[in-house]
């Protein structure tokens, strides 16, 4: 089931992932041989690997992505991990500050993803696919939408009629926004992803301007969908849709 907004911080992350995950996840090795010879999910009709990892603190697991994506080459296979995040503000590369509107105790990290200031935290599905572009032959602006369809089609699953918008990124509703989403494209390759909230403490997205616009609602799926929400089953759902929608690589 969804992680309850009372119960689902954990002091301590918990990882659902392989141990050689795990070591380049707290830099104890370099681990890329291992993550690039399958031991992640295989998944049906796809030739992208899928990593479950739990609960995570934001910083170690955006250095493993940008680790991973210096590190791969033209044989490496794509990776999509999912995952939550423990709270944390994330400001973009072109993130302004003042988008963060009061001070707290939630960290804040300045990452290199496209996209202003976000929220991340227990009860909201993160989904970073790791994906070699050139190889498929998309483009950014693809690869954007590619994701926006994949969580449109998840809310269809539960009765929400979602959209996206041309001139600001994200998957919308009619109460409000439901999911953001920033990219980093380096060496023909993209990392960072999409953050969909299911059912988490939507509080601290009205200490900031989400993704640089005053006002912004935010709202999420529990409260949205017409039948019963269960975090993993949504979780599972989405990795599919994307990995579906992915062009088999050259």
């Amino acid at each position: 089931m969804v992680p309850s907004r009372s119960s689902s911080v954990s002091s301590t992350p918990t990882m659902a992932a392989n141990e050689r995950l795990v070591q380049l996840l707290t830099h104890k090795t370099d681990g890329l041989g291992e993550l690039s010879e399958g031991v992640g999910e295989r998944l049906k009709g796809s030739d992208a690997q899928w990593y479950r990892l739990g609960m995570q603190d934001y910083e170690p697991v955006w250095q493993a992505m940008a680790h991973f994506t210096d590190r791969r080459d033209e044989n490496t296979p794509d990776h999509i991990w999912s995952l939550q995040h423990l709270p944390v503000f994330t400001l973009g590369q072109a993130g302004k500050r003042e988008h963060i509107l009061a001070n707290t105790d939630i960290p804040i990290v300045q990452a290199d993803r496209g996209g202003q200031v976000t929220y991340h935290g227990p009860g909201q599905l993160i989904v970073y696919p790791l994906i070699n572009l050139r190889r498929r032959a998309l483009g950014v602006r693809d690869m954007v939408s590619l994701l926006e369809d994949a969580v449109i089609e998840l809310l269809a699953q539960w009765g929400c009629v979602a959209y996206a918008k041309a001139d600001a990124p994200g998957v919308y509703v009619e109460a409000g926004k439901i999911a953001s989403l920033g990219l980093r494209v380096r060496k023909g390759c993209c990392f960072h992803g999409v953050s969909v909230n299911i059912d988490m403490d939507l509080a601290p997205f009205k200490l900031i301007n989400p993704c640089g616009y005053a006002g912004m609602t935010m709202v999420q799926l529990c409260d949205q969908a017409t039948s019963a929400v269960d975090y993993e089953v949504v979780e599972r759902c989405l990795v599919h849709i994307i990995a579906r929608r992915l062009a088999p690589s050259g």
